[in-house]
């Protein structure tokens, strides 16, 4: 097989897997317009149309279904076997692939980044930050790093963050103006900042004492769906605001945001690295989840010191 011939079945299987020309674009590093000569390419020299192409979708022919189920298991396995020879390497070297959420983003990845890349120079790490709950193997992600509770039950799982709070928190100068709230209900006659999630459903702010839970409806003139944005207006007093205790430490400690009905207060999950039950764990993603534990236990040591 030519070295061109190879390159036209890669991006084939990418288009077929990703459904999208823009996205398999970008994952191979090419024009979309590049790409699409490509496929073009390839049909004609098979002489035969592997996929249907409208404005908004691609599909597969019978032609193209055929080919994708015998070559893509040849191509998983020669992709296996060159990350095996990672094993030979004094390094782990290679791309990897993380589907992030906001929230660690900031809190986790942030912190560990250039410790990370600093031991492990000859890793490329590509992130994605999307608060939607992306499908891993369909957008070629070697892992993700998500809240416990949003991920699927077959997945394998690696615990990245001690368990928060869910706490409710405003500025001093918020609360020179308005009363401090003693029960969630009183939540109700504030203004809130609202948050909306990936799913562009906007978050219930949740509360527990005593076994009782109650979720709230909350109002106010600002809705988000970026944590830091929600920080930054929490902090300049536009209205009160409902984030993870952890994501607001630097904050609360200076002074700029105020706890409030703390004893309501529910523990929020830990976030967790996950990945395929069924994948083959590359070098450079055994190197994370090692680097991600350590980083953790070390957090948590200087935690208990304190």
């Amino acid at each position: 097989m030519r070295g061109s011939e190879f390159s036209e079945l890669r991006a084939f299987i990418e288009v077929a897997e990703q459904g999208n020309f823009s996205r398999a674009a970008t994952y191979l590093g090419l024009a979309p317009s590049t790409l699409s000569q490509t496929i073009r390419t390839l049909e004609e020299r098979l002489g035969v149309r592997l996929l249907q192409r409208t404005t908004r979708s691609v599909s597969l022919t019978e032609a193209g279904e055929h080919l994708l189920t015998r070559i893509r298991p040849a191509f998983a396995e020669m992709h296996a076997a060159v990350e095996s020879i990672n094993d030979f390497r004094d390094a782990p070297m290679g791309s990897l692939r993380l589907s992030v959420s906001s929230i660690p983003a900031q809190m986790i990845l942030a912190p560990m980044l250039k410790g990370f890349l600093a031991a492990y120079p000859a890793i490329n790490l590509d992130i994605d930050v999307d608060n939607t709950n992306i499908d891993l193997v369909k957008g070629r992600f070697d892992a993700g790093i998500r809240y416990g509770r949003l991920i699927a039950q077959d997945m394998v799982i690696v615990k990245a963050s001690p368990p928060s709070r869910l706490i409710a928190v405003a500025a001093p100068e918020y609360l020179s103006k308005h009363p401090m709230p003693k029960t969630p209900q009183d939540l109700q006659h504030h203004a809130c900042i609202r948050f909306r999630g990936g799913n562009q459903q906007l978050l219930t702010w949740s509360f527990e004492k005593n076994k009782k839970k109650i979720e709230i409806g909350v109002s106010g003139p600002l809705i988000v769906n970026n944590v830091d944005l929600m920080v930054k207006a929490t902090c300049d007093g536009i209205g009160i605001g409902y984030m993870a205790e952890a994501y607001m430490t630097q904050d609360i400690a200076q002074g700029r945001l105020i706890p409030m009905l703390t004893d309501w207060s529910p523990t929020y999950d830990s976030w967790y690295l996950y990945y395929a039950s069924r994948q083959h764990l590359s070098a450079p993603l055994k190197a994370f989840i090692q680097f991600l534990r350590d980083h953790l236990h070390k957090n948590q040591t200087a935690a208990i010191e304190d």
